[in-house]
């Protein structure tokens, strides 16, 4: 195999949302009160704010081609940042232009959770502009480009009964995954372990959904006080999978519900040897803790129920087998602070031959365990042969990956907007 041969699902990636979202995703009854991006000219921002709360997109989340000294956790605009943030047929392109077949995309102002929507004190309200961001994200987002895009919708964290409805509604839209937190206790609600989420569990066994949970959507401890560099902040959500997998592997969900499939976003693979060898030798070594796993050890439970991914994990690459072969998968995490984009393909086909990867091994890797484990099939729509990274940037040699300003990007942006008129 060679890297132009090569097919790339990236099964997390990000969207800076457009301001017309709401508009015909929501009943006329809500849509005054729903969420809107709200510009401040004077301090050069723009907010989603409702009476909810209000949420702000950083420079540290839209970041691609933008120089580096450019980067932090200031707020962003949309003129400010790549169309291809926020605009799905440059997303597309830019895609194509990476190499890249097909991405899973996670909210951004609405949380990688959702969580923004259970700020609401009226959860009639809420409920209503979840599912009209939902239906946005499939039938607007995910629909607009067949195949190369797999829908995540949230799901509403502050009631599982009606986390459940929405996950048979969204199933019957076609959907294969959905969104969750990796620490519901950090926004007041039941943990794991409580039980209380058993019909969400079981709605997405009974669907074949499975549940995303992506670092940083839950309270993120282990911070420090206040005078903690931003490099702990910055690095350390990298490992916030690791609490999220201990948790979930010990709280009994597994044996209650077989079938539950979880796949954890940018936690990154390199630390899970350890982590098994931990779990294996605490679970043969403290019986006094009376868990039971059914029989199964903990290697053996971690690989029937977890999907984890990685942007750049060389390490987690040479470990492979300790991992799992088909419980691996691929992301480039455009347009973060962190994603390969635009040299997604290069980079990974790099540590791909480093770690020796057979052509097997790279097929599950970089594509198969994702559309496996997601029940997606892309070829339906993009015939295999135009799938793959050197058939798809033949298609797009015009996209420009130069390295541009912010300053650059909103003179086209007020350029574009007086052309429209």
């Amino acid at each position: 195999m060679k890297l132009e041969d090569m097919i790339l699902v990236s099964v997390d990636d990000h969207i800076i949302e457009p301001p017309d979202l709401f508009d015909g995703h929501i009943p006329a009854k809500w849509a005054d009160r729903a969420p809107r991006l709200v510009a401040d000219p004077e301090a050069g921002t723009q907010s989603w704010t409702w009476e909810g709360g209000v949420s702000t997109s950083t420079f540290i989340n839209a970041v691609v081609t933008l120089p580096k000294e450019e980067w932090g956790f200031d707020p962003s605009t949309l003129a400010e940042i790549r169309p291809g943030c926020y605009d799905v047929d440059e997303r597309v392109r830019d895609m194509d232009g990476n190499g890249v077949l097909a991405s899973m995309c996670f909210p951004s102002f609405a949380g990688m959770a959702g969580a923004f929507f259970a700020g609401a004190e009226d959860k009639q309200l809420a409920a209503a502009c979840l599912r009209a961001y939902n239906d946005w994200h499939i039938d607007t987002w995910a629909a607009s480009h067949p195949g190369r895009f797999i829908p995540l919708p949230v799901s509403p964290l502050w009631d599982p009964e009606l986390a459940a409805d929405e996950v048979r509604r969204v199933a019957r839209k076609g959907c294969t995954a959905i969104t969750f937190s990796e620490d519901p206790t950090a926004g007041g609600f039941p943990s794991f372990h409580s039980g209380a989420w058993d019909p969400f569990f079981a709605a997405c066994c009974d669907e074949g959904v499975v549940v995303a949970i992506h670092i940083a959507s839950g309270a993120g401890g282990l911070q420090g006080g206040p005078d903690t560099p931003m490099d702990v902040m910055v690095t350390l959500p990298c490992w916030y999978a690791l609490p999220t997998a201990t948790n979930f592997l010990w709280s009994g969900c597994f044996q209650k519900f077989p079938d539950l499939k979880i796949a954890l976003s940018e936690g990154g693979t390199s630390w899970i040897p350890g982590f098994l060898d931990r779990m294996e030798r605490h679970y043969d070594n403290q019986k006094w803790t009376g868990a039971d796993l059914g029989g199964k050890t903990p290697t053996e439970v971690f690989r029937e129920h977890f999907l984890a991914c990685f942007i750049c994990d060389p390490s987690g690459l040479l470990l492979r087998d300790r991992i799992g072969i088909d419980n691996i998968a691929y992301e480039v995490d455009y347009p973060h602070s962190d994603c390969t984009w635009p040299g997604s393909a290069e980079e990974l086909w790099e540590h791909l031959e480093l770690a020796k990867c057979s052509d097997e091994e790279i097929h599950k890797i970089t594509h198969g365990n994702a559309l496996e484990w997601l029940n997606f099939d892309p070829f339906v729509h993009v015939p295999r042969e135009q799938a793959t990274v050197g058939a798809l940037m033949a298609t797009a040699t015009d996209v420009d990956i130069r390295t541009r300003s912010k300053v650059e990007y909103k003179k086209d942006f007020e350029a574009a907007q007086a052309a429209a008129g």
